[in-house]
């Protein structure tokens, strides 16, 4: 029965592959496959079910900055590389360097505003594909020719960008670590300034972005244990009543779960989340949090028609425990009352 494999090449191309043999392939295996005109050499680092459920039922186009294409019938592994293979797959990595400056000579020759970042030989010599980078869109017809004449294969360019070429080339993060892309983060996400912002990291672009200039990826990583830790407390810049009278919140230490309070007569003081709690149940309230909203929420939905706790718009409470303001109550009062509202 044929296995499923998943196939990666340089940088972070992939693609998947089938193996007819009857013995069964391992990750890390080299073995030369059927590409679309001729053969290439690459390492299985996926097999059977977890390839085929990577794959999705087939696809040959999960190169890095390559464009969607529709699923067509997975090529066949030919079969394991030999001593001789490696060698010449080698010996096509270590020329692919000098390929890449003749590709950059040939660029300044025909004035055009792109950036080389990488070049890789098809193991059989029969197509070159470069990588490059570039603002605008680039009308490299003319290149592609001279290439073409020079290199005497088939000429592949492919565009990409920041965060793809960051991949391809790799290099170590701030973090003293090899980029996580390069290395094991195969699919990149989005990510934006909202994550900054949610981990109260500093805003600053040239401290939370990366080598490819983009936001670091591992804001991400910890995003969400940041989101449901700050559900535990209340939000910053509200007002609660405690036992020193009304506090506002400053800061909070999602970390050292401790809350940061200041008031206009008693100034400022760090207080635990545990004892803020104390301090507000023995006035005979809630302290008003997302998490204590949530579950109020869920309480409701559980038994419907039994309205629960009272809980108002944090921007409208004073207290933290979901007490309605006294202008509010006397303008709705008039209102029902059919006067004019009350100042």
């Amino acid at each position: 029965m044929s296995q499923t494999v998943e196939v990666r090449f340089k940088g972070t191309r992939k693609s998947y592959f089938l193996w007819p043999g009857e013995e069964p392939l391992r990750a890390g295996d080299a073995v030369i496959v059927e590409v679309e005109r001729g053969r290439d050499l690459g390492r299985v680092t996926a097999v059977g079910d977890l390839a085929e459920k990577k794959c999705g039922g087939g696809c040959t186009g999960c190169a890095v900055g390559g464009e969607a294409e529709q699923p067509e019938p997975l090529k066949a592994v030919i079969g394991r590389a030999g001593p001789e293979d490696l060698k010449t797959h080698e010996e096509i990595r270590r020329s692919e360097e000098d390929a890449r400056r003749k590709v950059v000579q040939r660029v300044r020759t025909h004035n055009l505003v792109m950036k080389v970042s990488d070049t890789e030989w098809q193991w059989d010599r029969n197509k070159l594909t470069i990588y490059f980078t570039a603002e605008k869109r680039v009308d490299f017809r003319a290149l592609v020719r001279d290439l073409a004449s020079t290199f005497r294969t088939r000429i592949e360019l492919r565009q990409i960008g920041v965060r793809d070429e960051a991949a391809r080339l790799s290099g170590v993060g701030r973090c003293g670590r090899e980029y996580c892309c390069s290395s094991w983060l195969k699919e990149l996400s989005p990510v934006n300034l909202g994550l900054a912002k949610d981990q109260h990291l500093s805003l600053n672009p040239t401290q939370i972005s990366g080598g490819c200039g983009r936001l670091l990826c591992c804001l991400k990583y910890e995003h969400e244990f940041y989101v449901t830790a700050r559900k535990r407390f209340p939000k910053e810049g509200k007002t609660i009543r405690t036992s020193l009278g009304a506090e506002r919140v400053v800061a909070v230490d999602i970390f050292r779960e401790r809350v940061f309070l200041r008031s206009e007569e008693q100034g400022s003081r760090i207080i635990s989340l545990v004892q803020l709690k104390d301090e507000v149940e023995q006035l005979g309230e809630v302290l008003v949090t997302a998490e204590y909203r949530a579950r109020v929420a869920a309480q409701e939905a559980e038994a419907p028609g039994h309205g629960g706790p009272a809980v108002a718009d944090e921007t409208e409470s004073e207290n933290g425990a979901g007490r309605e303001r006294p202008e509010r109550r006397r303008r709705r009062r008039g209102r029902d009352s059919g006067g004019a509202p009350q100042g």
